[in-house]
């Protein structure tokens, strides 16, 4: 008979090994597998406004649908005026708030409001403040009517 060399030794200790490691993973009870969630980040109350019924009022809404509004502060210089969830801003009270505006100017103006929103988020409530310009234009008049104020939109000032 003759002996085992060195390399032959080392080759049948590592068949040994990898069939041990086999036995070993082949015998191991399920684990079920980890899941890593991400957390989700917070995203920024941006509104936008749509006018409709020929300028009579807008509609206030988040751009984000996972953002849902509870109610709408719009603060045009002193007066403040409070809005529902729907976020429908009249052009009355847009009037009402501008108070004696020469209501002779042409093309479209705008002006400043400061708009704070409390909303819901993920499940949690939170309130955001921004500044915006409400962009509006007078029409009207003629012999016997007056002018009426009529709002073309809104955008983030």
């Amino acid at each position: 008979m003759r002996w085992v060399t060195l390399g032959e030794a080392i080759a049948i200790a590592a068949l040994i090994v990898s069939g041990l490691g086999l036995y070993r993973e082949w015998n191991k009870p399920d684990e079920k597998p980890t899941v890593v969630e991400k957390e989700r980040s917070s995203i920024r109350l941006a509104l936008r406004g749509r006018a409709q019924d020929d300028g009579r009022s807008i509609v206030i809404s988040p751009v984000e649908e996972s953002h849902a509004l509870e109610s709408l502060t719009v603060a045009i210089g002193a007066s403040k005026i409070e809005l529902g969830s729907d976020g429908e801003l009249d052009a009355s009270d847009v009037e009402n708030a501008l108070g004696k505006t020469d209501k002779d100017g042409k093309g479209t103006h705008s002006l400043r409001a400061r708009i704070t929103a409390q909303y819901v988020e993920a499940g949690a409530d939170k309130t955001a403040t921004g500044s915006y310009a409400i962009t509006y234009k007078w029409e009207g008049g003629g012999l016997l009517g007056g002018k009426s104020l009529r709002l073309t939109g809104m955008s983030r000032g």
